[in-house]
């Protein structure tokens, strides 16, 4: 196998894929994708709501990680689901497709990642989306036509998802068709990135486009090279430059040199803990696992963000909703065979269909909360099977205050990072979610819902009056998890605890970038997956042309 690229990238999740597609497109370099999980042409990560089977356990796509245990949370040890193989979490997601609002990149702006604000990133979003909507054109100022990524609406939406947005109506909360239009705020459907009712992960977009007969996973691009089960093992350095990847494949260790970049986009979680192993980080915590210091960066692996989650669930005897039942058991055999035969039906489901973005309290100057109405009792993650019909109504805080970290539990990478959230460490995180506790009750409370009677699995008990406040705050302490959007563990900016500059070149060393969700300095207003395709998109102009540019003015001065 040849072992010298141009580029060699570890991680073929979001970004990874959008970058390694895009670099492979726009020139004649050689590039080295290396993912450590499968291929992905596979029916469970095709078929949208497979995403039950993949999402709850550990596995061959699912890292399913945990959290160290959580004070706030009772010292309950939370669960973190990441995808493993091509596509990364983009293939066991529930395909929300939702960006944020322009005020949280323009706050990234602001604190010093220059380049980085809405107006700088939305070029990317659009380039990156084929909204179905707009039928091939790029006529839309906010979205995108001709883009790899698929987004459509769901084919066969459950009309139980319907009564939701009416019974959010009901409740006084506006209804809003494009939660990535001019405004965010009010109540409506998620658009998903799926195809013709397959799901469309970012391999698809950005490698096979997917073409199951494309065995090699690079869209016939020979200079393109995907190297899937193989295992990135530490970044190997020469002085201070980032020479190559020393990683493990069909039981041989190997060495793959880089004769520009050694780019990393292993996530959240795996991006800091390679930093790590490869002696770039808090140079105490890598001495403590007796790992030789490159550089000593203490923000590596700090700052860990994420949207702590918690769900209200309510059982009702409606068929129509996902169960576990002998009625919904006999159901599930012809809807396969319907979604085999026209790809629609329950089987194109995302589960998580509506949802919305609402204010805590009328006064703030933006939304604070998001809702994910679930058309079935989606119970810790989907491992809590409980009999019978429902449905359930996340609220998670967009943007908590709490502030956690990554580190490692060994030298070896193949040994889990530590990851400890510290959820609800700011009792203000707390406060807004009692307050998202209420709005989903008074949304529960509304005809439309509430004609269906029914009762709430965890908070039957709670006051309609918003009188026991502590009662509401022992529940999220039991029952609150992660709603999947963890970010910031390898911070962009230019403060000393800053991991990577607004190029996302990692500080203090060379040929050696972080490109993922990892480098976001501050969580977004709203689900992660397409501001990762965006961080890949505009990373390969970054890398393709701001070298030109340079150049160019270099040249200028000297003339």
């Amino acid at each position: 196998m040849e072992t010298t690229f141009d580029y060699v990238i570890v991680g073929a999740g979001s970004a990874g894929c959008a970058l390694a597609g895009r670099l492979a497109d726009s020139g004649d370099d050689t590039i080295a994708l290396v993912e450590a999980g499968h291929h992905d042409h596979h029916v469970l990560v095709r078929t949208p709501a497979a995403l039950a089977a993949l999402l709850p356990r550990a596995g061959a796509r699912n890292y399913g990680y945990e959290t160290v245990p959580q004070p706030g949370l009772n010292g309950r040890r939370g669960y973190q689901p990441r995808g493993r193989g091509l596509g990364g979490s983009s293939s066991i997601n529930a395909m929300i497709y939702t960006r944020g609002r322009a005020a949280d990149y323009d706050a990234w702006a602001a604190a010093g990642c220059d380049g980085w604000s809405w107006d700088d990133v939305l070029p990317y979003f659009r380039r990156a989306e084929c909204n179905e909507r707009l039928a091939g054109s790029d006529d839309d100022p906010l979205h995108g036509g001709n883009g790899p990524l698929h987004v459509s609406d769901l084919r066969t939406p459950n009309p139980f998802a319907e009564r939701f947005i009416e019974a959010a109506q009901q409740a006084g909360f506006p209804r809003n068709d494009d939660f990535n239009g001019e405004e965010q705020e009010g109540v409506g459907w998620y658009q998903v990135t799926q195809h013709a009712g397959e799901r469309w992960n970012a391999a698809r977009a950005y490698l096979h486009g997917g073409n199951k007969r494309d065995r090699a996973c690079n869209g016939g691009r020979a200079h393109l090279r995907v190297l899937t089960d193989t295992q990135a093992l530490r970044i190997v350095f020469e002085g201070r430059h980032a020479a190559g990847v020393q990683l493990v494949r069909e039981g041989h260790r190997q060495l793959l040199r880089a004769r520009r970049d050694v780019i990393v986009c292993a996530g959240t979680f795996g991006s800091p803990q390679l930093l790590m192993v490869s002696g770039v980080g808090p140079a105490a915590h890598l001495r403590e696992h007796g790992i030789a210091v490159v550089h000593d960066l203490p923000g590596v692996g700090a700052n860990l963000q994420d949207h702590l989650d918690i769900v209200l669930h309510k059982r009702v005897a409606v068929p129509e909703l996902f169960g576990v039942s002998f009625g919904g058991l006999a159901r599930l055999v012809p809807e396969m065979l319907r979604y085999r035969r026209e790809r629609t039906g329950m089987m194109s489901s995302n589960f998580a269909e509506a949802g919305g973005f609402l204010r805590s309290r009328p006064d703030l100057p933006e939304p604070d909360l998001q809702l994910h109405f679930v058309v079935g009792m989606a119970d810790d993650h989907m491992r809590r099977l409980n009999f019978g019909h429902g449905y359930s109504c996340h609220v998670c805080v967009l943007r908590p205050r709490s502030r956690g970290e990554v580190r490692l539990a060994s030298h070896d990478i193949r040994r889990a990072p530590l990851i400890d959230p510290q959820y609800l460490s700011d009792a203000r995180d707390l406060d807004d979610m009692v307050a998202g506790v209420r709005i989903v009750r008074s949304i529960f409370a509304q005809p439309q819902l509430a004609g269906f009677g029914g009762r709430e699995l965890y908070s039957a008990g709670l006051r309609a009056d918003g009188s026991d406040d502590a009662a509401v705050r022992e529940m999220i302490r039991e029952h609150a998890d992660t709603i999947y959007h963890p970010v910031g563990t390898c911070r962009m900016g230019m403060d000393a605890m800053a991991v990577v500059d607004p190029q996302l070149r990692v500080r203090g060393v060379e040929g050696l970038r972080v490109v993922d969700a990892s480098v976001m300095p501050t969580l977004v207003g709203g689900n992660i997956n397409a501001p990762a395709i965006m961080i890949g998109e505009r990373a390969h102009d970054l890398i393709r042309y701001a070298p030109r540019v340079m150049l160019r003015v270099l040249e200028s001065m000297e003339a």
